[in-house]
């Protein structure tokens, strides 16, 4: 009798088909769909391969129990944080995810938000939008100095395009190392409050980990400088968000740009939309066309990597929480 196909379980968020590019798969896979813990309770039993595409979810925590033949998971996000349980953490699970699909795309947004910024686009809409015609000076996008907190793939891409235009760009990682070609210094992250005065614009790329949960609180706004600018494009629960609203309310800092919240979707009545000098976005600086086939592509590529036995990409440093630079 021919082997029997792997099972890959699909889990998705509630009301989400399969990704496009999935059915790649068909004569190589048996395929199983789930969007909550319920049906992935359902659908784990002799799982081999689980494929996470809702990054939100709290689902493998409730079905967990029902996993008897789970080899590998895979994240089709560059986060991971909702799929580390402990559970999974102790585990010898191997746990990959998306690094690479994103990083140009967040990449260009950060600069976009740098330039915007710099170039009063917010202020131009806005006389726009009042038939006003009033000239005034802009800023210099080249020279200004950027932080990227967060020095890993998304964070590196960020430095090549913003230093391409004329930006300083340094980094802060989890230990000072010394310059490269792509960030001019890396920081230590212990140095967080007494690095932050020098730099026009302070980036997050970091993932969401025990050591980076609320790292940006009232004393880490009080550090920067007043005409600082403060964009988030890594998680929201790495920002104490009352903490950023009081920061910008008071004037502490020139403005925010934030693609991620610790509420998602952030609520209809949150003093975030209505504050002055503030770009918001629904989580989807990497978002761009056609991004969920690329990210079933890339599932696909290690799929087949796994079952030849070749090592797999994107391996997670479960403890850290990402993929460690090589």
């Amino acid at each position: 009798m021919p082997e029997a196909l792997p099972v890959v379980a699909v889990l998705t968020a509630p009301g989400e088909d399969l990704p496009p590019g999935m059915d790649a798969l068909e004569g190589e896979a048996e395929l199983r769909h789930a969007t909550d813990g319920a049906s992935l309770r359902a659908v784990l039993p002799g799982t081999r391969v689980l494929c996470v595409t809702d990054f939100r979810t709290d689902a493998l925590g409730e079905a967990w129990d029902a996993a008897d033949s789970l080899e590998w998971i895979h994240a089709t996000s560059a986060g991971v944080d909702a799929i580390l349980t402990p559970t999974v953490r102790a585990s010898n699970l191997p746990v990959t995810n998306a690094r690479g699909v994103f990083d140009r795309p967040i990449a260009e947004f950060v600069l976009g938000h740098i330039i915007a910024f710099c170039k009063d686009f917010r202020g131009n809409l806005e006389l726009q939008q009042r038939h006003e015609w009033r000239h005034r000076d802009t800023e210099r996008v080249e020279g200004r100095r950027v932080l990227v907190v967060g020095a890993g793939a998304i964070g590196r891409q960020i430095a090549r395009l913003c230093r391409a235009v004329g930006l300083e760009v340094d980094g802060m990682g989890r230990s000072a190392r010394p310059g490269d070609e792509d960030f001019g210094a890396i920081h230590a992250q212990s140095e967080l409050h007494q690095r932050l005065p020098g730099y026009d614009f302070v980036v997050v790329a970091a993932p969401l980990t025990p050591a980076t949960e609320g790292l940006f609180d009232a004393a880490a706004f009080a550090a920067m400088a007043p005409e600082a600018r403060f964009i988030n494009i890594g998680r929201g629960p790495i920002v104490r968000t009352d903490d950023l609203v009081a920061a910008l309310r008071e004037g502490r800092i020139a403005g925010a740009a934030l693609d991620v919240f610790e509420e998602e979707p952030l609520p209809s009545d949150h003093p975030l939309w209505d504050l002055p000098n503030t770009h918001l976005s629904a989580h989807m600086a990497g978002d761009v066309i056609g991004w969920r086939r690329s990210l079933s592509e890339q599932f696909i590529d290690n799929f087949r990597r796994w079952r030849r036995g070749d090592p797999l990409r994107n391996l997670v440093d479960k403890e850290q929480g990402f993929v460690p630079s090589s």
